[in-house]
């Protein structure tokens, strides 16, 4: 392997016999006019969040627009809220989350407007103004929204271009393609992290999720692998979880739309719920969602969002669509229950038993 020192860029020959690769991913930045202008930034490593925070102390101005509205363009959006800026949220989108169905993605919606957060959607960006170096409005196909601070989150993709260039097979989806072993097509040479497709257990397709659980998970099997065990990785359903204003957000597995696209025949239920017992103090509205196969009710995926007990509610039916569990046999599982933490018919019980009912009278 050449190696380049950048401290002093003196280049040298490394020999090995593995090699672990972990470029891990780099940010979406579309070359759009003006977007080097100063007062735009990314935010992907722990540096860019300080340097972002430093802009922000430093009162560029009252108003803030956040590009992309994913998770990590939504939590900077409420931040920034929380900071006393005017944020506005451009999405291309019809809906934020957009890995969320519609129905569950305008509840996120109204949780943003409800803070004050002003919503552009189906707004994809065009450019950005520019006075002075400095970035001075975003401009979509409606509008021309001022801006004194721009945050992109438009996402990340695989940083496979080493990979790339010493001829090492590269995915459909831009990540390098790796075995269940995370052996890459070169001798010797493994590969873990943002950087590599992956297999989903749902779709049966190769699929780039750039989240730390994975890549630790990828990372152990490398490690072991390259230095003589031999375990496998067996694959991801996409399970994601986050804190999006007054609500906890949570999915696994393929949405209704996923499931379309990935041919199977599905329908989905959605139910509402409360968090705790309805008699007992802070009982909180929480929404459940199950796609299930039709033929012998499958279940897909799920999405909860609500004010507590989405996070890790969804571990339960991650665990349902891991084992390719059926929605009848979900129905009777035998998760706890008390009053403080659960109604007697957990939130993520009523949904299957929604869903079996749906499915007996089809």
């Amino acid at each position: 392997a050449r190696v380049r020192s950048l401290a002093d860029g003196a280049e040298a020959t490394e020999s090995f016999d593995r090699l672990v690769l972990g470029t891990g991913a780099t940010p979406v930045r579309p070359a759009l006019p003006g977007i080097d202008a100063r007062g735009i930034y990314g935010v992907q490593t722990l540096a860019q969040g300080i340097e972002l925070r430093g802009a922000v102390d430093a009162s560029p101005g009252p108003h803030a627009v956040v590009v992309g509205a994913g998770y990590i363009g939504l939590e900077l959006a409420e931040a920034l809220v929380g900071r006393g800026m005017n944020v506005s949220v451009v999405e291309g989108a019809p809906q934020p989350m957009p890995t969320f169905d519609p129905d569950m993605g305008a509840l996120v919606a109204d949780a943003l407007r409800e803070i004050g957060v002003d919503l552009h959607l189906e707004q994809p960006v065009e450019g950005f103004d520019v006075e002075g170096g400095a970035v001075r409005a975003v401009r979509t196909k409606d509008h021309a929204l001022p801006a004194d601070l721009v945050v992109l989150g438009l996402g990340v993709r695989p940083a496979s271009g080493l990979a790339a260039d010493a001829g090492i097979e590269i995915g459909d989806t831009g990540g390098i393609v790796v075995d269940d072993h995370q052996r890459t097509s070169a001798e010797g040479v493994f590969a873990a992290g943002d950087c590599v497709e992956t297999f989903h257990r749902v779709s049966r397709r190769p699929i780039a999720i750039a989240l730390g659980t994975h890549a630790n998970k990828q990372g152990r099997v490398a490690g072991i692998n390259c230095s003589g065990g031999d375990v496998t990785f067996p694959g991801v359903i996409g399970t994601a979880v986050s804190k999006i204003c007054k609500f906890e957000v949570a999915r696994t597995g393929l949405s209704e739309r996923e499931a379309s696209d990935s041919g199977f025949d599905a329908t989905a239920v959605t139910i509402e719920a409360t968090t705790r017992a309805g008699y007992y103090p802070g009982a909180r509205p929480i929404t459940v969602k199950l796609v299930v196969e039709r033929a012998g009710g499958r279940v897909l995926g799920g999405q909860i969002i609500g004010e507590e007990g989405a996070a890790k509610r969804i571990d339960v039916v991650a665990m349902a669509v891991w084992t390719e569990l059926a929605v009848s046999d979900l129905l009777n599982v035998d998760l706890g229950y008390a009053p403080p933490f659960s109604p007697l018919w957990d939130p993520v019980l009523v949904a299957a038993r929604r869903a079996v009912a749906v499915l007996d009278a089809e």
